[in-house]
């Protein structure tokens, strides 16, 4: 399994429109074969710094989700978004207990 926790900084002057195209990006991400989650939080404390949390099923789903349009089309308008790079962890993770 596949963690990912992607923090963004986002522009306030563009908190709007942010949130209106990742809420497409998200929709689309949930319908991804491979996808077990795909969800953006607000950071408490930290006005405009989100963080995508995301959870696949192995590194073909993540990579199949970074060639996919609707992220592509995202990560194209992210530098109108964003006032800092995007600071992306990645972990490799195995379920615990149920």
């Amino acid at each position: 399994m596949i963690i990912i926790h992607a923090g963004m900084q986002v522009n306030p002057e563009r908190r709007v429109q942010f949130l209106a195209e990742v809420k497409e990006l998200v929709a689309a991400t949930h319908k991804e074969e491979g996808n077990l989650s795909y969800e953006l939080y607000e950071q408490a404390g930290q006005e405009n710094a989100f963080m995508m949390i995301e959870t696949w099923r192995d590194g073909e789903a993540y990579a199949a989700h970074n060639a996919s349009s609707h992220f592509t089309a995202f990560a194209g308008k992210a530098a109108e978004f964003l006032t800092a790079p995007l600071d992306v962890k990645v972990f490799n993770g195995e379920l615990v207990s149920k």
